[in-house]
């Protein structure tokens, strides 16, 4: 059984991996890299020194041996403090060391105790709020800005998927969801790429990927992951993954497995 090292939560996808080699591609989330120390780390085939972000969209190639990459909601707390750190950069190293700890072992792992120096070194603005998330068990800066309580009450719904329970994204035409939320479909289209930064059907598309993910970690096969996240079949599937990571799904499964 496939135990990956991998955790999903609202605002944030956060990956131990080994052996990572991604063909060019881009994707909505802000990306964070954090290598193991002596680790081979090459970014659009550059190495890299330190702490990488990486801008929302922005295409980019990655080869890393070992370590971590967090892929983060730009409209979260966090990837507004990461868009700022960016200063309008494509992306950017920082200037802080690599990490030496011991590395996870799975998914049941507190993650927080491994990435608390991460956020530390960060120096985020408001390091009362990390230090009390940390004590909390839960991740610093992942709740949303999105300020309009409609789509807030979209986004709450939308996450529903990553516990398990994937809402058939066939219930999610604009038409419909507008109707849901008593807009007229263009103000809803407009509303949601205003409060979000993106278009709602590639934002759907994004969030449909998160839950073949997690169905794929569950140890579904691609045809119940396409079946369970709404595409067509595990070709569409895997030609949708392809573009946004830059890898095949047995690619991304056998990077998510026990690093040894």
């Amino acid at each position: 059984m496939i135990k990956p090292t991998l955790w999903i939560q609202p605002g944030v996808v956060i990956i131990y991996g080994a052996n990572l080699d991604a063909a060019p591609h881009s994707h909505h989330a802000i990306q964070l890299i954090w290598p193991r120390q002596n680790s081979l780390c090459k970014l659009n085939e550059k190495h890299i020194v330190g702490l990488t972000i990486i801008g929302s969209k922005v295409v980019h190639q990655l080869q890393m041996s070992e370590g971590w990459v967090l892929l983060i909601e730009p409209k979260s707390e966090l990837g507004q403090e990461l868009s700022k750190k960016l200063e309008e950069k494509p992306c950017k190293t920082l200037d802080l060391p690599l990490f030496n700890e011991v590395k996870p072992s799975d998914q049941t792992d507190d993650i927080n105790k491994f990435l608390a120096p991460l956020f530390q070194q960060l120096t985020l603005k408001n390091q009362a709020l990390v230090n009390s998330a940390l004590l909390c068990n839960t991740l610093p800066f992942t709740k949303s800005t999105v300020e309009d309580k409609r789509i807030q009450q979209l986004l709450a719904k939308l996450n529903q998927c990553l516990h398990g329970n994937c809402i058939k994204p066939s219930h999610w035409r604009a038409s419909q969801v507008a109707s849901q939320l008593a807009l007229s479909e263009s103000r809803f289209l407009h509303l949601f790429r205003q409060e979000l930064g993106i278009a709602w059907r590639p934002y759907l598309l994004w969030r449909r990927m998160m839950c073949a993910i997690q169905a794929l970690i569950n140890n579904k096969s691609a045809t119940e992951a396409a079946h369970l996240a709404g595409f067509s079949d595990s070709a569409h599937l895997s030609r949708t993954f392809r573009n946004t990571f830059g890898m095949t799904i047995r690619q991304a499964l056998t990077l998510f497995k026990k690093v040894s």
